[in-house]
């Protein structure tokens, strides 16, 4: 499917009665590629959460092309085409590579399996491993691998260089490219990685506290270091 544009309008969420979120509003245009940051703790992977449905939303709506999925179960986004690579990675793993890949195809023929082995080789090589005998960039590639086999228009994608070795976050993050420049996918990234996340980015916003601190062009953000060390406490070459 195509490429879906994200309208999120005041919301607000968390865990129970706990809120993490703070009436948050924004927009993704169909296509377009947002790096969310923030200091640790300020609410980004609740946000991703929030937007695939695995969190408690007490305000707000979220709208993904021109369909509300507000009350929507976290199946039936993935449905309507929200894919989520979460931090936690959340492959099988006593299933091997090729069973964990088979279920993300929602559907689509076996064959489609190619199409991950073509995007990482080195699932290829693996396709008969367990998931617990794979390296963590490989566990991160299978996960990426299973969410795109099914097509997602809207992309989630949290924090995937997380603890990786700077070759394998050079081969994923050449893929992300390759994914966002197709125009087949809205990306959203929460990633660390702060001077990865703006070169990958056409847009970006900061959150402080579960609100929203900051949010423009990456290349505004770019050009302002001192803004850069204010609100993430770290500095860009």
């Amino acid at each position: 499917m195509p490429a879906a544009r994200l309208d999120v309008e005041g919301l607000s969420a968390g865990y129970g009665p706990t809120r993490i979120i703070q009436g948050l509003s924004f927009h993704v245009e169909a296509g377009d590629r947002l790096a969310i940051l923030g200091r640790n703790g300020m609410g980004k992977t609740t946000l991703l959460a929030t937007l695939m449905g695995l969190s408690t939303r007490h305000h707000g709506t979220v709208k993904v092309g021109d369909v509300d999925v507000t009350a929507r179960r976290t199946s039936a986004r993935a449905h309507l085409g929200v894919g989520y690579v979460p931090q936690t990675r959340d492959i099988f793993r006593s299933l091997t590579v090729e069973e964990n890949l088979s279920a993300g195809l929602k559907g689509r023929p076996r064959a489609a399996l190619e199409e991950a082995y073509e995007m990482f080789p080195r699932l290829g090589e693996r396709r008969r491993n367990l998931g617990g005998q794979l390296s963590g960039g490989e566990q991160q590639m299978l996960s990426m691998a299973r969410t795109l086999l099914g097509r997602p228009s809207i992309l989630l994608l949290d924090e995937p260089l997380e603890g990786l070795a700077p070759v394998i976050c050079d081969e994923l993050m050449t893929m992300i490219s390759d994914l966002a420049a197709s125009g087949k996918m809205t990306i959203l990234l929460v990633e660390q990685q702060i001077e990865r996340a703006l070169d990958f980015a056409s847009r970006v916003m900061i959150l402080e506290r579960g609100r929203l601190a900051w949010q423009g062009a990456s290349s505004e953000l770019k050009s302002d270091r001192a803004l850069v060390e204010r609100l993430l406490g770290v500095g860009i070459h």
